[in-house]
């Protein structure tokens, strides 16, 4: 299908809510102009960081086509449309084509937790039902399944349009077992910022990022030096940002990134239950400290 390998820096975008609990479109148009002027190479919206689980099926919609529309093609849209019960996800990806993207980020069905049989044929039925590229979204803290590697490598020679992974195992170990298939054309992004370098090291692609919500330049920076081969350029970006990953993981994603955001004036503070405000007041300290010490010339927007 002569699909185009992802690579770079991904933002997984927060979704921006009104003190009414709205989607703030405005604040959105705001973030999206913003990631794209500081050289972010994708957006997906409607992953876990944008708080997909509460939207509902109007917003989650709307979201994407939001996305599509105010990016006008400057750079790629990966949409989040992955859900537990296959015939929904088959809805929101074909929803998501008839919007636009140029692929959609499927996650592994969670709760259910399916066999490898079914991980098999959940993807399929997906990728069978659209023509974009698919990218899966092997996270298994969130959905408590994973998908094995050997699961992928049958998915990516089966389905043409399944071209790459985000992989957010947490292991190393995997990643480099999935890089070591040698899938042609097959994109492998970490889903974990601290890890990005490490995954480019092993020959991996880029990294679908929390914190380029907030550092969309400086993610690019060492994202794009440890792709040209500059990883020790690339070590000692990522010794600067170090503190802030951790602070963006002190508790769930996204409340430590929206948080951070709110600050500086691109969002309000605002969540949808479950998700809501800090627990934890000194994680305040700790994800501001950490912004602090990279001292960048903030202001508000």
């Amino acid at each position: 299908m002569g699909m185009k390998k992802f690579s770079g820096v991904h933002t997984a975008l927060i979704t921006p809510f009104t003190r009414s609990g709205l989607v703030d479109e405005e604040a959105m148009a705001r973030i999206i102009d913003h990631q794209i002027r500081d050289g972010i190479d994708g957006l997906v919206p409607c992953g876990t960081t944008g708080e997909s689980p509460t939207l509902s099926h109007a917003e989650h919609d709307r979201v994407i086509a939001l996305t599509v529309e105010q990016s006008r093609g400057r750079v790629p849209v990966i949409a989040g449309t992955g859900s537990n019960a296959t015939s929904e996800a088959i809805r929101l990806s074909q929803h998501a084509q008839d919007s636009g993207v140029d692929a959609v980020l499927l996650v592994n069905p969670y709760y259910n937790k399916p066999t490898q049989k079914g991980l098999y044929l959940h993807f399929k039925a997906i990728a069978e039902s659209v023509s974009i590229p698919c990218i899966l979204y092997n996270i298994k803290g969130r959905t408590g399944i994973n998908l094995e590697t050997e699961t992928l490598a049958r998915l990516a020679n089966d389905c043409e349009n399944i071209i790459a992974v985000k992989e957010a195992s947490g292991s190393i170990d995997q990643m480099r077992q999935v890089i070591g298939k040698n899938l042609e054309g097959f994109s492998v992004l970490s889903g974990d910022d601290n890890m990005a370098v490490d995954l480019i090291e092993a020959g991996g692609d880029g990294v679908i990022s929390v914190a380029s919500n907030l550092l969309p330049h400086m993610m690019r920076i060492m994202v794009h030096q440890a792709l040209s081969g500059d990883i020790a350029g690339a070590r000692q970006k990522e010794s600067l940002l170090a503190p802030f990953f951790e602070a963006c993981f002190c508790e769930t994603n996204p409340i430590p990134i929206k948080t951070a955001m709110a600050r500086y004036g691109w969002c309000n503070e605002t969540f949808r239950l479950p998700m809501c405000t800090l627990e934890n007041e000194a994680h305040r300290k700790k994800i501001f400290d950490a912004l602090e010490q990279l001292n960048l010339p903030w202001t508000k927007v």
